[in-house]
């Protein structure tokens, strides 16, 4: 079966029996199917997390493709960001820690960024920004790197136990003792028992949270259909940590931590980290990514890397078309407007991320 391209969106040959097109994915009921196919696909790139982005803030889907003979050969996942504040862009993809391009055995993706590119000239986009690093886009240059860091789930609940650095062993042991319990949900109002914990963390971090209707999204959208789940940690039903975990049918991610910073010494934030490592790894995950840390952010990092975590360098890649070239950029996670953040109420906090979110990518 072909994919047949958006409304007003040109196809080009690539070879014999293949093309490159874009479309929008969320038109497609077989999306999922043919994204599932593809070996190195993550749950980024899926209609699942597209639709988040688009219901959330409005954002276009323009999904670079290739098929051939009816199969996704390659995808470049790519959301149309268009503000009045930062300017109409291309990203690939918006508040996603990572998005590699996806191609097929003997096809490099060289074909998928010219087809980017002409799309980006059409639509006037100022920018256009990938979340990976390909050799594959002619002239690329890193313009921002991260920490990664993966864990592999396939050698079994006890050996991910050990596998964990005596000081988190420790305080996982300190947790239970305190009879500090763990559940696994999906449901609306345990997003919600996230949502104010996750409040509570970023202002605590001097940074907006990301709009109530973000989360509401993502438990709707992947959550609520077995694409991830809520793992809280509760004592005597007071909610003291949660995360967000996302999955596919090969591989999780650790996407959001939150927790209340009064309990902090019952160490509930390990429990529930090695709680999702364990509940992944008994569902036949391979592998669970711990997201991106920001080079400076020296204390996550140790974190991540105390659960016994692979690290690895995450690099991305942004093309200006004002001054044709591709360009460095700058990790703004910290700065003076972390200490203007921090002070403020609750509420403001939470109406600055409403508002300031939708232009930032």
């Amino acid at each position: 079966m072909m994919l047949a391209a958006s409304s007003g969106v040109r196809a080009t040959a690539c070879r014999k029996d293949a093309e490159t097109m874009t479309v929008n994915p969320l038109e497609r009921a077989d999306w999922d199917a043919l994204v599932a196919a593809h070996p190195q696909s993550t749950i980024f790139h899926g209609a699942g997390w597209a639709r988040v982005l688009m219901e959330t803030y409005g954002h276009k889907p323009e999904y670079v493709i290739r098929i051939q003979n009816g199969r996704l050969e390659g995808l470049l996942p790519v959301m149309e960001v268009s503000s009045w504040l930062t300017g109409r862009r291309g990203v690939s993809l918006p508040f996603t820690d990572f998005c590699p391009a996806l191609k097929g055995a003997g096809c490099d993706g060289r074909g998928l960024y010219q087809e980017a590119m002409e799309l980006a000239r059409r639509r006037g986009w100022k920018r256009l920004e990938c979340r990976s690093f390909d050799g594959d886009w002619t002239g690329a240059g890193s313009s921002l790197s991260f920490y990664g860091h993966e864990i592999d789930l396939g050698v079994g609940p006890e050996k991910l136990f050990q596998g964990m650095e005596s000081p988190v062993r420790r305080a996982v042991r300190k947790a239970e003792k305190s009879e500090v319990k763990i559940d696994f949900d999906n449901s609306e109002e345990s997003m919600r028992t996230f949502f104010s914990l996750h409040c509570g963390t970023r202002r605590r971090h001097g940074v907006p949270p990301q709009p109530w209707r973000f989360f509401l999204q993502i438990q709707r959208c992947l959550l609520n259909v077995g694409r991830g789940f809520l793992a809280t940690a509760r004592l005597g039903g007071r909610p003291l940590a949660a995360s967000v975990f996302l999955h596919d049918s090969r591989n999780a991610l650790y996407k959001f931590g939150a927790s209340d910073y009064a309990f902090q010494q019952m160490r509930p934030s390990n429990l529930v980290m090695w709680a999702g490592m364990k509940h992944c790894a008994e569902q036949g995950l391979a592998t669970l990514n711990l997201g991106r840390t920001s080079l400076s952010n020296e204390g996550l990092r140790r974190f991540k890397l105390g659960l016994g975590a692979v690290e690895q360098e995450v690099r991305y890649m942004k093309y200006d078309f004002a001054a044709e070239q591709f360009v460095r950029d700058v990790d703004r996670a910290e700065g003076w407007h972390n200490r203007v953040f921090a002070r403020l109420p609750l509420p403001v906090l939470r109406l600055a991320g409403s508002v300031l979110y939708p232009h930032l990518s």
